[in-house]
């Protein structure tokens, strides 16, 4: 890698783990008022927003790996696509946790490091089986977006419509996956990933 495009890897990581990303489509909550909530439902709000930014951060991390060692450049082409995108909801989410006085999670440099390796380790797989990997991790963030729908507060319309938004995306980004030629993951692989998504989304609601 060239010093340039060193410097340029760096300075994105550090906005990523710093929370100043900033996002290129409208703020989807930006039309709503800001709700009244409890203290109790600010909290689980709060929670719920973190672990969607860091599921945001991890999302940088494998499009980054995996942008940089995919063998085909459509394939390459998608994964920088996905990853603007979500850049988007990092963004949001960012700027949600501070309309919620909350911090994001302590351990995103953590979470940062591990996917990219993971994101390196699928692209060195092949493109298909990479794109599979992208195929299985939406899936499983649709289901998890999905929950969050459901256990967000009533009251809480600016955290829905921005979860509401990421959801609709990453189904775009599995399908748009599917439609290159993703393979489908062994068990054990689809497995591991859901093991470790349970222990991001149980920590980093509260870190």
């Amino acid at each position: 890698m060239s010093p340039d495009k060193l410097i340029n890897a760096f300075d994105k990581t550090l906005r990523i783990f710093s929370g100043i990303s900033s996002a290129h489509r409208p703020y989807p909550s930006a039309t709503l008022a800001i709700g009244a909530l409890s203290e109790a439902d600010r909290r689980h709000s709060a929670g719920l927003m973190r672990i969607n930014h860091v599921g945001e951060v991890c999302a940088q991390a494998l499009y980054q790996a995996q942008s940089r060692f995919a063998r085909n450049e459509a394939t390459r082409q998608q994964f920088v696509m996905a990853g603007q995108e979500e850049m988007d909801h990092l963004g949001w989410t960012a700027e949600r946790l501070k309309e919620l006085g909350a911090r994001a999670s302590l351990l995103n440099p953590i979470w940062y490091a591990g996917s990219y390796a993971m994101g390196a380790i699928a692209a060195q797989m092949g493109d298909a089986y990479s794109l599979g990997f992208v195929v299985e991790t939406e899936r499983q963030v649709e289901a998890h977006l999905d929950s969050h729908l459901s256990l967000l507060p009533a009251e809480d319309g600016r955290s829905r419509a921005i979860v509401a938004q990421m959801r609709d995306d990453e189904i775009a980004h599995g399908a748009a996956a599917a439609e290159l030629g993703a393979a489908e993951l062994p068990a054990p692989i689809k497995l591991g990933m859901t093991c470790i998504s349970k222990l991001m989304t149980k920590t980093a609601y509260y870190i």
